[in-house]
């Protein structure tokens, strides 16, 4: 993020993903996912929609752990930030071992949302993490 050119191409390239699927709402997890999903969702003129540890959102959550190397996680989200039916875009800087996104997945799903796509950066392919996404497409802007 800091070649701006660079930035600026990945937040493009995830701008026209996110156009091709008529998305609603970006959703990202903390804290990188808000510094590339925020100028997306700035782009497309829609909402963003924050994923954090607990304790860090003002009003009522919901919540997912996930596994980690060395034991389990949870990510919260607010409770009415997706509405039924919503059309969602995940935006996150690296997908490895798949734990925030399924936790993310599953927030979303909750709460009657689409997960209609998620976008990463980065992908750490040895990690395998796409095997939790299962068959939700998804964009990856380069393979590590």
């Amino acid at each position: 993020m800091a070649d701006g050119n660079a930035y600026s191409y990945a937040v493009r390239e995830i701008v026209q993903y996110a156009t091709d699927k008529k998305i609603d709402m970006i959703v990202g997890p903390e804290a990188r996912g808000f510094i590339v999903g925020c100028p997306v969702a700035f782009e497309l003129g829609i909402g963003f929609a924050p994923v954090r540890k607990p304790g860090k959102l003002p009003r009522e959550v919901i919540s997912a752990d996930y596994e980690k190397e060395y034991g389990v996680d949870t990510l919260t989200m607010h409770a009415d930030a997706i509405k039924p039916g919503q059309r969602v875009l995940i935006v996150d800087d690296l997908l490895a071992t798949g734990g925030t996104v399924k936790a993310t997945i599953e927030m979303i799903e909750k709460l009657g949302g689409v997960v209609a796509g998620c976008a990463f950066l980065v992908e750490l392919d040895e990690l395998n993490g796409r095997e939790k996404i299962g068959d939700y497409d998804y964009k990856v802007l380069m393979h590590y």
